[in-house]
């Protein structure tokens, strides 16, 4: 019971976070969760990117129909297809370092290694935000090579998208905050739902508790009704700082699973 409560918990507050700044959540469920050892790195990967993919589902469907969507529909749907092909070869990256590696440890500290280094710079684009040269990609096939990228990243850490999605849209594609989040969740529903498809076609679905399973993807779904009304609340420097602050989180909780996987 307290494994469950722990997990639906990270689910409901990360997918509140994830709505409201447009990183999915999953950058936050999978190091924290893999920082409690409950699990295997392989099932909290799925269950966390099944998390997000309901998260984004429901945020990307409800702002089409809210009819004051943000979305850039002709660079954001290019870039989701790259995102789509990328979550696909990101997932296959993931299996064919988890059978590279017998333990399951080495694996789990390779993702929290590349997520750390993500996010350290993320966070260091974010503060210098001021000082980034930006430009507006227009060509289809550079931003699909972008979206290829975003995806391949996300799927093979686990993360759904995350941040790294906020600083790319800022610097190639000029766009503020808000508008960057959520086509950050758009980009997110195609990149995860394309690698979670993968898995469950090859058979590679990891065990798990089926509960646990409903309970945390229900938990998305909530965070993502609840992200959206406080996002639509509150302005682009509170976004910032909001995000700005659970970027150093995540550097910290990578740091601390590092350490438990080839350490402890």
């Amino acid at each position: 019971m307290i494994m469950y409560a722990v997990f639906l918990l990270v689910s409901f507050g990360a997918c509140v976070v994830g709505a409201i700044c447009g990183i999915g959540g999953g950058v936050i469920i999978k190091p924290v969760l893999d920082s409690f050892g409950l699990l295997s790195v392989s099932t909290i990967s799925f269950l966390s990117g099944c998390t997000v993919l309901s998260m984004t589902c429901y945020s990307v469907i409800k702002s089409r129909l809210s009819g004051n969507s943000l979305i850039e529909m002709r660079s954001g749907s290019i870039l989701a297809v790259g995102a789509a092909v990328g979550g696909i070869a990101g997932k296959e990256l993931f299996d064919r370092i988890s059978t590279a590696f017998a333990s399951q440890n080495m694996v789990g500290a390779v993702q929290a290694a590349c997520l750390m280094v993500i996010t350290l710079w993320t966070l260091v684009c974010t503060v210098r935000k001021d000082r980034l040269h930006t430009c507006i990609v227009k060509h289809p096939v550079p931003i699909f090579l972008i979206g290829l990228i975003l995806g391949i990243f996300s799927s093979f850490l686990g993360i759904g998208g995350g941040p790294i999605n906020l600083v790319v849209l800022f610097i190639f594609f000029s766009m503020d905050t808000k508008t960057a989040a959520e086509n950050s969740l758009y980009i997110i529903l195609f990149s995860q739902a394309a690698s979670t498809l993968k898995t469950v076609l090859q058979g590679k679905v990891p065990d798990f508790q089926l509960p646990l399973f409903i309970g945390m993807v229900i938990c998305g779904i909530l965070g993502g009704i609840v992200g959206r009304r406080i996002n639509s609340r509150i302005d682009e420097k509170t976004v910032q700082k909001l995000f700005i602050g659970i970027m150093v989180v995540i550097v910290l909780i990578n740091i601390y699973n590092i350490c438990k996987y080839t350490i402890m």
